[in-house]
């Protein structure tokens, strides 16, 4: 047995050693920059696997006409389907050479349906990676033969869907692969870019079947519906593309992906390490050399505009797919890890409340894992739903999917409930407040507002971790408050949300504040280098191969630790954005400031005899910029309290408190 890391990913000194500074910067940075969580050699060899499961359905046509009941099969050849390439113009011109920007448009496709006259819906990724980094586990690129013709897709989503009626559309995004222009990190360019080739798949945009040529291409075999999907920044465009409204967009499938850009790099004002130093940056090292050269006057504005001061401004409106998701018209089925250090969980709980509020239809996975993709946590489980999602979604089957509950849950690593809805129906907000204890900086937490204060002092060499394995322990570097063991599990889920005043001793302050489950607990180790998962000997197939593109993957399990405690969620602000959250002010020493903290989404049951610690302190090591000053903070308890949703509200509360 053997795990596949990438010197990027984080680890620990043993078990519960902190992450540090160095480990997270190279993390993120390689997440963001790569889109994988391994990186190794790509293998095309059927060895040691299994074959894929028999796909059946009643009505036994396999055409995906909708409403049957059954599910599409695989009744169409993947050895003879059709493999082409077109180029999209995009109406923009983005690097400035005079010419439209064309995208590479990789298509595989069964050739079937077209032979008869049958239209077919599309699966299609729009990704960086293809060139320089590499797709999932094992790091695939697209390949090519001598002439150009593609060969083989990464991943598994050609191999699958492609028998099964669907075809598989792999854009490159501007200014990788075999594509024009400037990709943008996120932002107008990419977006576009993405959506051109769905106006194009619905007869509204121009194709050309050279990177320069005139000669159009038509995408006559298919009727326009399209389902995107994608991990990291591939999924981060999809919500984009989703929010704005495009036509023939039905469906998307963001995995651990990005909503708001700006909190891929901050946190209300507090500058997150391990996010690329700008987005520029980001960009570089997906574009090829050339195009960096063609690109430098695009990307340069990203650097200056990115202000580590952590001040919003116009690139972050840009990249707010959040403020847009009322534009959404395609049905969502988010997966995220709730560990994820990398794109964080705020992102999806934003991103998600949003989607609510605008009435989209949902589905929701959540794991324990960090930065993975389902496919390496939960194979068979997930390449089934994903199966019976887009059959809904593209091909019209009542398969009752829709019908299912919406959400599924990690609760202890392999061990998943389901949810009608998420956050559950019975989830109630409910307050707690914290209290001075009978030692310094461990006071209490429970349902009766405080009247004391706590006082703090910022030490930049400390983390989360520290904090939580000393809770119960009075230290100078945070203010910590607990429960009493509880009398009954209390599940919380949902984004909470803390209040707090603070008065500083300095003009510049860092709040971190951690929930922190403590009591002995297996957990998936999420800061190893496999990010929760390891990657074992054998292989599992999943859809029809060729010679040179395998359905064949590498087969995982749960990489697990024991621990005394957990943290389930977490969040940082600069004290200085209490007046305007989105501008970071210096503050007067001595002076209270309130402002209100946002915690990264959860789903957690602390169990009974556990106990819920909140924890406030400074700078997080391994997640927040090392501040100017060191301040002393004096927290006013009466005016500080934490909001959460627990299911069974106020009830829960009060029966698990005792």
């Amino acid at each position: 047995m053997r795990s596949h890391r990438s010197d990027a990913s984080p680890r620990r000194r043993g078990p519960r050693a902190p992450l540090t500074v160095a480990v997270i910067a190279a993390t993120v940075a390689a997440v963001l920059l790569a889109g994988v969580h391994f990186l190794g050699g790509p293998s095309t060899a059927e060895t040691g696997g299994s074959a894929s499961p028999a796909v059946s359905g009643p009505d036994g046509s396999g055409t995906g006409e909708p409403g049957l009941s059954g599910e599409s099969k695989a009744v169409y050849s993947y050895q003879k389907a059709v493999r082409e390439s077109v180029w999209v113009g995009t109406g923009l011109d983005s690097d400035g050479d005079g010419k439209e920007d064309r995208v590479a448009v990789d298509i595989v496709r069964p050739g079937e349906p077209a032979a008869k006259g049958r239209k077919i819906p599309v699966v299609m990724e729009a990704s960086p990676y293809y060139s320089c980094c590499g797709r999932g586990n094992e790091s695939q690129k697209k390949t090519y033969d001598a002439k150009g013709r593609l060969i083989r897709m990464p991943l598994f989503y050609d191999n699958y869907f492609v028998p099964r009626g669907y075809a598989f559309v792999a854009v490159d995004l501007p200014g990788t692969g075999r594509s024009d222009g400037c990709t943008d990190a996120g932002g107008r360019i990419d977006v576009q870019s993405a959506k051109v080739v769905i106006d194009w798949l619905n007869g509204r945009a121009h194709a050309y079947t050279t990177r320069t040529g005139s000669q159009r291409a038509a995408a006559s075999w298919t009727n326009g519906a399209t389902g995107m999907i994608g991990k990291s920044w591939d999924g981060s465009v999809a919500n984009g593309v989703a929010a704005t409204g495009v036509r023939g967009l039905k469906t998307i499938v963001p995995i651990s992906s990005i909503s708001s850009w700006y909190d891929a790099y901050f946190s209300q004002g507090v500058q997150l390490v391990g996010s690329a130093p700008t987005p520029g940056t980001l960009i570089r090292t997906v574009e090829t050399d050339a195009t960096g050269a063609r690109c430098a006057a695009v990307n340069k504005p990203l650097g200056d505009q990115a202000a580590r001061s952590g001040d919003w401004s116009p690139i972050w409106s840009e990249r707010d797919y959040v403020a847009a998701a009322g534009k959404v018209r395609a049905s969502v089925f988010v997966v995220h890890g709730l560990q994820d250090l990398a794109v964080r969980p705020k992102e999806f709980g934003r991103w998600w409340d949003a989607l609510a509020k605008a009435g989209v239809h949902r589905k929701i996975w959540l794991s324990q894992t960090g930065h993975v993709d389902p496919f390496d946590y939960r194979r068979a489980q997930w390449v089934d739903t994903l199966h019976r999602w887009f059959d809904h979604e593209l091909l019209g089957y009542d398969n009752g999917i829709d019908r299912a509950p919406m959400a599924d849950v990690e609760r202890t690593p392999d061990h998943w409930t389901t949810d009608t809805v998420w956050p559950p129906r019975a989830a109630a907000s409910v307050t707690l407040s914290p209290g001075r204890g009978a030692k310094e900086g461990v006071g209490t937490l429970g349902t009766s507002p405080g009247t004391a204060t706590a006082t703090f002092t910022d030490d930049q060499d400390h983390s989360e971790l520290d904090w939580a394995e000393q809770a119960a322990t009075s230290t100078p570097d945070k203010a910590g408050f607990l429960t009493q063991p509880l009398g009954k599990a209390l599940h919380l889920t949902g984004s909470p949300e803390l209040t707090v005043t603070a008065t500083p001793t300095t003009p510049t302050a860092s709040l971190s504040a951690v929930l922190v489950d403590i009591g002995p607990a297996t957990i998936r180790q999420y800061g190893s280098g496999g990010l929760g998962i390891t990657t074992v000997v054998g292989r599992t197939c999943w859809g029809a191969s060729t010679t040179a593109d395998s359905a064949c993957y590498k087969q995982t399990e749960a990489d697990t630790t024991h621990v005394t405690s957990t943290v389930f969620s977490r969040g940082w602000a600069a004290l200085g954005t209490c007046a305007d959250a989105h501008k970071v002010a210096a503050l007067a020493p001595g002076k209270p400031c309130t402002l209100t903290l946002d915690l990264a989404a959860t789903d957690h049951v602390v169990p009974a005899g556990h106990r819920l610690a909140l924890i406030i302190a400074g700078t997080d090591r391994g997640f927040a910029q090392r501040a100017a000053d060191r301040p002393t903070i004096t927290l006013d308890l009466a005016r500080t309290s934490l909001r959460a949703a627990a299911v069974g509200g106020s009830k829960a509360l009060t029966a698990a408190l005792g």
